[in-house]
């Protein structure tokens, strides 16, 4: 009797995963032909782009319309400009800390509440982007790393209110420049 009920349990289990997975199935589709039509205004096909004879289309031309917006939106992963495929959340994570990091950095310590702001915003990125992204091997993650340790390191020695002098900010801007690069 007992074995009657697991088997029963278990093909209940099973059919409502069958009928999750299609329903996930149909809303993706749907997902995917709602925006194809608000993407192409009318379902006239559109004239291919001429190109020499016997000539193979560029990787460009191939990922662009309709198809190339769709995987897009579909792929969590983006090419870099150095040409590595990234997670898009990891990309877009580690572009805010170099932009409020660089911010910051910039900002004029002498006028205190945006200097204050700045830093805030600043920091809340970085923690985010280690809370999220430790101890990645990305080369933009070493990079971004080595930035926020030099800042750190300079703190945690010199104090939290002392003013950062030239040579560390333009090390802290070159590693941010340099990780920046690889995004």
């Amino acid at each position: 009797p007992d074995d009657d009920f697991i088997v029963a349990f278990t093909d209940k289990q099973l059919q409502r995963n069958q009928v999750a997975a299609e329903t996930r199935r149909r809303v993706l589709l749907a997902g995917a032909i709602s925006t194809l039509s608000i993407m192409s205004p009318s379902w006239m096909p559109t004239p291919l782009p001429a190109r020499a004879e016997g000539g193979q289309p560029a990787k460009d031309e191939e990922e662009e319309g309709v198809v190339g917006a769709i995987k897009s939106l579909l792929d969590p992963n983006e090419k870099t400009k150095s040409g590595k495929l990234l997670p898009k959340a990891y990309l877009k994570s580690a572009r805010e800390v170099v932009k409020t990091l660089r911010e910051s950095l910039q900002e004029d310590p002498k006028d205190n509440a945006k200097f204050r702001r700045n830093a805030d915003a600043a920091k809340e990125s970085i923690r985010e982007y280690l809370g999220n992204w430790r101890g990645q091997e990305k080369e933009s993650y070493v990079e971004i790393e080595k930035a926020i340790r030099a800042l750190a390191s300079f703190y945690s020695k010199a104090g939290p209110s002392a003013a950062l002098p030239e040579s560390v900010k333009s090390a802290i801007l070159d590693d941010l420049k340099t990780a920046e690069e690889f995004l």
